[in-house]
Parts: structure tokens; C-alpha cells; sequence
């Protein structure tokens, strides 16, 4: 018997309350050596494909003649792969999602985030200072858009980590609502519940592969504005 509706969101079980849950989010690095023993198959090749794809976009955006954007895509495409993974395996019945908690998407945002500020204040700060005030800015507004630009840098961790998990969260909890009404459903509404239920599976998964794209574009975006 759940105690409210977000208990279906609660990290402990009931083996000495302990979080074993978190465990679903290290499963995904089982699959990782496989990749180097086995004969590359057509999922293996189509996961490349997008890898390569999310690669080259991703290097656009930080830019190709910057030494230090050697290397960096894979620190985003590691991150898109790693929310990817834990968005679908939310799915899965029984299956904990750790992308719905903000402990995991603070953790993975703010550490990113004050990286790149160390960065570009350290390195770029004359570009850091530009940064704040727009071209073509009047002298009366500067102040203005540099407390406007400021707080805009300082919550983009908080904005990063709760777009996640607000839309990891009111996906499941919309189809837990609807399951629960299913043992009061006559036969003819059940099978309209399923079928609005597959639908919602469906957007669900649209949704898990979205919003790990969005993360990872936005924080792309972000890096950029630090060289």
C-alpha cells in the first residue's frame, strides 16, 4: 500500500532499508566490454552510427579549431548515452528510475557546470565578462542585463537537473494513476486503458530519448560559451 504518490519514486526497499535500488544505474557498464569480444551485430552498428552522428554534431557546436575541444564530445556523448540508458531501463516494469531523482541529475549537471565556470573564469575571463552584456547594449541596461545574465548562469544546473526528472516523473506517475484505475474498469474500458497505456509507453520512450538529447545539447551549448 503506498503511503502518497511518490512512493513509487522511493530509492529504499525492504532488505535492511537499504538504497539497492541505485544498483540499476551501474547495470548499463555490463554491456560496455562486450562491445570488444563479440562480433559486432546490427544494434552495435546502429549504436555507432548515432554515436558518430551526436560526434560530429556535437563538435560544431564547441568548434573544430579550438585545441581544447579535443575530446570533449565523448565527455557528452558518455552523458547522453548514460541518461539514455537509465530513461528506457525506467521503463521496464519493477526497474528503478534513478534519472527521476534529482540527486542523480544535480549530480551530473552541477559538477559540469562549475567545470566549465572554473574555465572560462580562469582561462577566458576578459570573454566571460563580454559574455554578460549583449551587443548593441544601452548603457542604462547594462547593469540590468548583467544581473539578468547572472542569475541565468547560476540556475542553468537547477534548470538542467529538474527538466529531467519533472518530465521523467509526470510520465510515470500519468500512467501509474491510470493503472490504478483498471480494477474498477469494465472489460470494454479495460482494453481502452491498455491501449492508452501502450500510447503512453510509446510517448514515454520518445520522451527518454529527448530529453537525454536536450541534456546533452544544452550542455554542449554551454561549454561553448566559456572559449
Amino acid at each position: 500500500m503506498m503511503n502518497n504518490l511518490f512512493s513509487i519514486f522511493d530509492p529504499t526497499t525492504n532488505i535492511f532499508n537499504l538504497p539497492l535500488n541505485w544498483i540499476s544505474t551501474f547495470i548499463g557498464l555490463m554491456f560496455i566490454p562486450y562491445s570488444f569480444w563479440l562480433i559486432p551485430n546490427r544494434h552495435f552498428m546502429f549504436w555507432n552510427f548515432i554515436l558518430n552522428k551526436l560526434h560530429n554534431e556535437f563538435k560544431l557546436l564547441i568548434g573544430t579549431n579550438k585545441k581544447t575541444s579535443n575530446g570533449s564530445t565523448f565527455i557528452f556523448i558518455s552523458m547522453f548515452s548514460f541518461i539514455l540508458f537509465n530513461n528506457f531501463l525506467g521503463l521496464f516494469p519493477y526497474i528503478f528510475t534513478s534519472t527521476s531523482h534529482i540527486t542523480l541529475t544535480l549530480s551530473i549537471s552541477l559538477p559540469l557546470w562549475l567545470s566549465f565556470m572554473l574555465y572560462g573564469w580562469i582561462n577566458n575571463t576578459q570573454h566571460m565578462f563580454i559574455h554578460m552584456i549583449p551587443q548593441e547594449t544601452p548603457t542604462i541596461l547594462m547593469p540590468f542585463m548583467v544581473m539578468i545574465e547572472t542569475i541565468s548562469n547560476i540556475i542553468r544546473p537547477g534548470t538542467l537537473a529538474i527538466r529531467l526528472t519533472a518530465n521523467m516523473i509526470a510520465g510515470h506517475l500519468l500512467m501509474t494513476l491510470l493503472s490504478g484505475t483498471g480494477p474498477s474498469l469494465s472489460n470494454y474500458f479495460i482494453l481502452m486503458l491498455i491501449t492508452i497505456q501502450i500510447l503512453l509507453l510509446i510517448l514515454e520512450s520518445a520522451v527518454a530519448v529527448i530529453q537525454s538529447y536536450v541534456i546533452a545539447i544544452l550542455s554542449t551549448l554551454y561549454s561553448s560559451e566559456v572559449n
